[in-house]
C-alpha cells in the first residue's frame, strides 16, 4: 500500500478520505494541482498531455493538450508524431502566414476592381470626356460619400479663390500707392 509523509516527518497510511465532504475538497484542490503541473509539462517541454478523471459525485473531468481526441489518437498510434517537429512547426507557420498574405491580397484585388469600377462610372458620368471637371458631374447621380467629396472640393476651392482675391486686392492697392508716390 502506498504512503504518504505526514506532519513531523511521520509516514501517514494512505486511504481514502472517509467524509464526504472532506473528500469531495481534497479532490477539487488535487484536480487544480494536477491540471498546474500538466501544463507545466505542456510549457517546458513541448509534451502532449491528457488527462481524464471524475469526481466522487461522479462528474468528470479532462485536461488536454493540444485536445484530447489528439492525444487520444497519439496514443492510440493512429496519428503518430512528425519525425522532424520543428521542421512541422516552421510549414505550418509558413502556411499561417500563406493564408493571410493570400487573404490580403484577395482583399486589395477587390478595393482595386470596385475602384476601376468607379472609375468606369465616373467615365460614363462625364460622357467619357477627360477636360471635363468634377464640379460638371451630375450630383443627381453621386451618392452621399461623392456629394460629401465634392462639398469639400468646393469648399477648398472657395478658400484658394478668396486667398487669390485678397493677394491680388493687395498687389493693386500697392501698385496704386507707387503710383501715388511717383506723382508727387
Amino acid at each position: 500500500m502506498a504512503r504518504r509523509q505526514a506532519r513531523g516527518g511521520r509516514r501517514a497510511e494512505m486511504k481514502q478520505i472517509a467524509n464526504e465532504n472532506s473528500r469531495q475538497i481534497a479532490f477539487s484542490k488535487r484536480r487544480s494541482s494536477i491540471y498546474k503541473k500538466a501544463s507545466e509539462l505542456v510549457t517546458l517541454c513541448g509534451a502532449e498531455v491528457g488527462l481524464v478523471g471524475a469526481s466522487p459525485t461522479g462528474k468528470p473531468f479532462s485536461f488536454a493538450h493540444p485536445s484530447i481526441d489528439a492525444v487520444a489518437n497519439r496514443f492510440l498510434d493512429r496519428n503518430p508524431p512528425p519525425a522532424d517537429r520543428p521542421r512541422a512547426l516552421v510549414e505550418y507557420y509558413h502556411r499561417v502566414q500563406s493564408d493571410e498574405l493570400n487573404r490580403q491580397h484577395e482583399e486589395l484585388s477587390n478595393q482595386i476592381q470596385a475602384e476601376k469600377e468607379h472609375g468606369k462610372v465616373l467615365a460614363q458620368l462625364t460622357g467619357g470626356k477627360s477636360d471635363v471637371g468634377w464640379w460638371e458631374a451630375p450630383i443627381e447621380e453621386l451618392n452621399r460619400e461623392e456629394l460629401l467629396q465634392m462639398k469639400g472640393r468646393m469648399e477648398d476651392l472657395r478658400r484658394r479663390l478668396l486667398k487669390a482675391i485678397d493677394q491680388q486686392a493687395r498687389g493693386d492697392a500697392s501698385a496704386s500707392l507707387q503710383g501715388q508716390n511717383l506723382e508727387k
